[in-house]
């Protein structure tokens, strides 16, 4: 039997949050945190509906999963986002040792890649590239209609 629960599984529950942000006029990034294939958090972008720089799609999945598990450690989940983490969100990461991370399309302008890569935390297992091409689209998408506005 062909186990359902793979990163491509995830990172579609990730790109539905991004969807949400994108109908919120947030820009569109999603973020899913899985521990032993379920989902304990689920989030997206907020920075706009907040007023506040930090409550990027990460960083509220995070605190959801630190909340849900009563641990500020997540060594054992995996966090599925449609975009690479920016600096901040990879040092949140970083602190909070989230096992694994999981992304869709690179930020050569903002992602953490472009200026640290030392920033997430060394038994963080990183993987790029699932459904890149929808999560790429999707940013595409948003900031075409932004500038066509």
């Amino acid at each position: 039997m062909q186990d359902i629960f793979t990163d491509k599984y995830f990172m579609k529950q990730a790109l539905m949050q991004a969807r949400i942000a994108f109908d919120k006029n947030e820009v569109p990034v999603g973020a899913v945190i899985v521990f032993k294939n379920k989902i304990i958090a689920r989030a997206h972008n907020l920075t706009e509906t907040l007023n506040d720089a930090t409550a990027h799609a990460e960083i509220q999945a995070i605190t959801s999963a630190a909340n849900r598990l009563g641990a500020k450690y997540l060594k054992e989940c995996v966090l599925y986002v449609t975009v690479e983490p920016c600096v901040m969100c990879a040092g949140a990461t970083y602190w909070s040792q989230v096992g694994k991370i999981v992304y869709g399309a690179s930020d050569k302008k903002r992602g953490y890649k472009s200026f640290c890569e030392q920033i997430i935390h060394p038994k963080t297992e990183v993987i790029s590239g699932v459904l890149e091409f929808e999560c790429s689209e999707l940013m595409s998408e948003f900031f075409n209609k932004i500038r066509n506005a």
